[in-house]
């Protein structure tokens, strides 16, 4: 499974953002796909994750401003970012839980200003 992040970019503080995430193969039955976040020096944080079945879960940081959606026709997950702050200044990263594996992208980066 090879996952490409994309979407980031910088936005002033307010704004919004989606990113994407394709898979390189079939979505549909991949238990947990979520996004992660880092910044420099720190630990990779959980932002957001959807179940095969849909369920979603978020941060508590990322609570009533971000959703996750995927689209398992498309092999593609989304993480719709609104009211964004400059705390959310981070690369974002995408996971994938499939089969007892692993799955990273690399990051996309995005720049929140003040």
């Amino acid at each position: 499974v090879q996952l490409q992040a994309s979407g980031g970019g910088l936005v002033q503080a307010g704004g919004s953002l989606r990113l994407s995430c394709a898979a390189s193969g079939s979505i549909l039955n991949m238990n947990i796909m979520s996004w992660y976040r880092q910044t420099p020096g720190k630990q990779r944080d959980f932002v957001a994750l959807i179940s095969s079945g849909g369920n979603t879960n978020y941060a508590d940081s990322a609570k009533g401003r971000f959703t996750i959606s995927r689209d398992n026709d498309k092999n593609m997950v989304y993480l719709q970012m609104n009211s964004l702050k400059p705390e959310d200044t981070a690369v974002y990263f995408c996971y994938a839980y499939h089969l007892g594996g692993n799955y990273w992208g690399q990051g996309t980066e995005v720049t929140v200003s003040s």
